[in-house]
Protein backbone atom coordinates (compact mmCIF):
# COMPACT_ATOMS: atom_id res chain seq x y z
CA UNK A 1 0.00 0.00 0.00
CA UNK A 2 2.55 2.55 0.95
CA UNK A 3 4.64 1.97 -2.21
CA UNK A 4 1.82 2.42 -3.93
CA UNK A 5 0.73 5.36 -2.27
CA UNK A 6 4.17 7.03 -2.57
CA UNK A 7 3.98 5.86 -6.58
CA UNK A 8 1.06 8.13 -6.73
CA UNK A 9 2.50 11.61 -5.05
CA UNK A 10 5.64 11.07 -6.54
CA UNK A 11 3.95 10.59 -9.92
CA UNK A 12 4.13 14.37 -10.21
CA UNK A 13 6.82 16.16 -10.22
CA UNK A 14 6.32 18.97 -8.27
CA UNK A 15 6.25 16.96 -5.08
CA UNK A 16 9.07 14.99 -6.10
CA UNK A 17 11.29 18.33 -6.38
CA UNK A 18 9.11 19.53 -2.82
CA UNK A 19 10.49 16.35 -1.02
CA UNK A 20 14.12 16.77 -2.17
CA UNK A 21 14.31 20.55 -1.59
CA UNK A 22 13.32 19.63 1.92
CA UNK A 23 15.76 17.01 2.72
CA UNK A 24 18.35 18.33 1.20
CA UNK A 25 17.57 21.93 3.45
CA UNK A 26 17.04 19.18 6.61
CA UNK A 27 20.37 17.50 5.91
CA UNK A 28 22.22 21.00 5.69
CA UNK A 29 20.91 22.53 8.80
CA UNK A 30 21.63 19.32 10.59
CA UNK A 31 25.41 19.39 9.42
CA UNK A 32 25.85 23.11 9.70
CA UNK A 33 24.48 23.35 13.50
CA UNK A 34 27.70 22.63 14.88
CA UNK A 35 29.71 24.83 13.04
CA UNK A 36 27.10 27.51 12.98
CA UNK A 37 29.15 30.22 14.51
CA UNK A 38 32.04 29.62 12.29
CA UNK A 39 29.12 29.97 9.60
CA UNK A 40 28.08 33.69 11.30
CA UNK A 41 31.26 34.86 11.57
CA UNK A 42 32.63 33.76 8.09
CA UNK A 43 29.24 34.73 6.49
CA UNK A 44 30.10 38.18 8.31
CA UNK A 45 33.40 39.19 7.42
CA UNK A 46 34.53 41.79 5.15
CA UNK A 47 37.96 40.45 4.41
CA UNK A 48 36.53 36.88 2.92
CA UNK A 49 35.72 36.54 -0.64
CA UNK A 50 32.26 35.51 -1.93
CA UNK A 51 33.19 32.88 -3.47
CA UNK A 52 35.16 31.73 -0.51
CA UNK A 53 31.88 32.67 1.97
CA UNK A 54 29.76 30.02 -0.90
CA UNK A 55 32.78 27.11 -1.07
CA UNK A 56 32.75 26.83 3.39
CA UNK A 57 28.88 25.80 3.61
CA UNK A 58 29.67 23.94 0.39
CA UNK A 59 32.55 21.91 1.96
CA UNK A 60 31.34 21.57 5.43
CA UNK A 61 28.35 19.18 4.25
CA UNK A 62 31.23 16.21 3.51
CA UNK A 63 31.68 16.76 7.69
CA UNK A 64 29.12 14.14 7.47
CA UNK A 65 32.07 11.53 7.74
CA UNK A 66 34.10 13.08 9.99
CA UNK A 67 32.60 14.69 12.60
CA UNK A 68 29.21 12.29 12.55
CA UNK A 69 29.66 8.49 13.93
CA UNK A 70 28.33 5.45 11.19
CA UNK A 71 25.08 5.43 13.52
CA UNK A 72 24.92 9.40 13.76
CA UNK A 73 24.77 10.01 10.04
CA UNK A 74 22.64 7.17 9.38
CA UNK A 75 20.11 8.40 11.09
CA UNK A 76 20.70 11.84 10.26
CA UNK A 77 20.76 11.05 6.32
CA UNK A 78 17.57 8.92 6.81
CA UNK A 79 16.09 11.59 8.88
CA UNK A 80 16.06 14.25 6.25
CA UNK A 81 14.89 11.49 3.74
CA UNK A 82 12.08 10.92 5.20
CA UNK A 83 11.25 14.18 6.86
CA UNK A 84 11.34 15.30 2.70
CA UNK A 85 8.90 12.94 1.62
CA UNK A 86 6.40 12.91 5.02
CA UNK A 87 6.17 17.19 3.92
CA UNK A 88 5.34 16.10 0.24
CA UNK A 89 2.87 13.52 1.26
CA UNK A 90 0.94 16.47 3.44
CA UNK A 91 0.84 18.46 0.74
CA UNK A 92 -0.56 15.99 -1.68
CA UNK A 93 -2.91 14.95 1.08
CA UNK A 94 -3.94 18.11 2.30
CA UNK A 95 -4.22 19.89 -1.38
CA UNK A 96 -6.99 16.76 -2.05
CA UNK A 97 -8.13 16.19 1.54
CA UNK A 98 -8.21 19.90 2.98
CA UNK A 99 -11.55 19.48 4.84
CA UNK A 100 -11.15 15.73 5.95
CA UNK A 101 -7.77 16.20 7.41
CA UNK A 102 -7.26 14.17 10.18
CA UNK A 103 -4.74 15.61 12.99
CA UNK A 104 -2.83 12.14 13.70
CA UNK A 105 -0.30 11.63 10.29
CA UNK A 106 0.27 15.42 10.83
CA UNK A 107 1.26 15.32 14.38
CA UNK A 108 3.30 12.10 14.26
CA UNK A 109 5.16 13.85 11.80
CA UNK A 110 5.42 16.84 13.76
CA UNK A 111 6.73 14.16 17.07
CA UNK A 112 8.71 12.69 14.95
CA UNK A 113 10.96 15.80 13.37
CA UNK A 114 10.86 17.23 17.00
CA UNK A 115 12.68 13.93 18.30
CA UNK A 116 14.76 13.42 15.27
CA UNK A 117 15.74 17.76 15.59
CA UNK A 118 16.54 16.38 19.53
CA UNK A 119 18.89 14.00 18.45
CA UNK A 120 21.07 14.67 15.86
CA UNK A 121 24.72 15.77 16.23
CA UNK A 122 28.10 14.85 15.91
CA UNK A 123 30.64 12.61 17.47
CA UNK A 124 31.88 15.33 19.74
CA UNK A 125 29.14 17.32 20.23
CA UNK A 126 26.46 14.30 21.58
CA UNK A 127 22.81 15.12 20.87
CA UNK A 128 23.65 18.89 20.10
CA UNK A 129 20.19 20.49 20.52
CA UNK A 130 19.28 18.39 23.53
CA UNK A 131 22.67 19.31 25.56
CA UNK A 132 22.58 22.62 24.45
CA UNK A 133 18.80 23.46 24.65
CA UNK A 134 18.61 21.96 28.63
CA UNK A 135 21.94 22.52 29.31
CA UNK A 136 20.72 24.20 32.37
CA UNK A 137 18.54 21.55 33.32
CA UNK A 138 21.69 18.66 33.43
CA UNK A 139 20.69 16.88 30.01
CA UNK A 140 24.36 16.45 29.36
CA UNK A 141 24.18 13.97 32.69
CA UNK A 142 21.26 12.42 31.55
CA UNK A 143 22.26 11.75 28.02
CA UNK A 144 25.25 9.70 29.92
CA UNK A 145 22.92 7.14 31.29
CA UNK A 146 21.14 6.30 27.94
CA UNK A 147 22.88 3.22 26.19
CA UNK A 148 23.52 5.22 22.76
CA UNK A 149 24.43 8.68 24.30
CA UNK A 150 21.37 10.45 23.01
CA UNK A 151 20.94 8.52 19.42
CA UNK A 152 18.15 7.33 20.78
CA UNK A 153 16.23 10.77 20.03
CA UNK A 154 17.70 10.09 16.31
CA UNK A 155 16.67 6.61 16.30
CA UNK A 156 13.03 7.65 17.16
CA UNK A 157 12.98 10.36 15.09
CA UNK A 158 13.35 7.81 12.15
CA UNK A 159 10.65 5.61 13.50
CA UNK A 160 8.06 8.33 14.15
CA UNK A 161 8.54 9.73 10.63
CA UNK A 162 7.97 5.79 9.09
CA UNK A 163 4.84 5.82 11.37
CA UNK A 164 3.53 9.33 9.98
CA UNK A 165 4.24 8.37 6.24
CA UNK A 166 2.55 5.54 6.88
CA UNK A 167 -0.38 6.95 8.25
CA UNK A 168 -0.68 9.61 5.44
CA UNK A 169 0.04 6.52 3.16
CA UNK A 170 -2.87 5.33 4.79
CA UNK A 171 -5.15 8.07 4.61
CA UNK A 172 -4.82 9.04 0.94
CA UNK A 173 -5.08 5.36 -0.31
CA UNK A 174 -8.30 5.15 2.00
CA UNK A 175 -9.30 8.56 2.82
CA UNK A 176 -12.63 9.22 5.46
CA UNK A 177 -15.80 9.08 4.41
CA UNK A 178 -18.94 8.62 6.16
CA UNK A 179 -20.93 5.33 6.24
CA UNK A 180 -24.42 5.59 5.29
CA UNK A 181 -26.71 3.18 7.36
CA UNK A 182 -29.42 1.86 5.65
Amino acid sequence: MVIGVLAKVFRKPAYSILALATSITVFALAVWLPNFSLLVWIMGHPGISLAQKFDLPISLLGSIATNFTLLSASYTMAIAILFGINIAMMVFYLRRRVAAVKSSGVTMGFLGLVSGALGMGCAACGSLLLTSGLSLLAASSILAFLPLGGSEFGILGVILLMISIYIIAKQIQNPAVCRINP
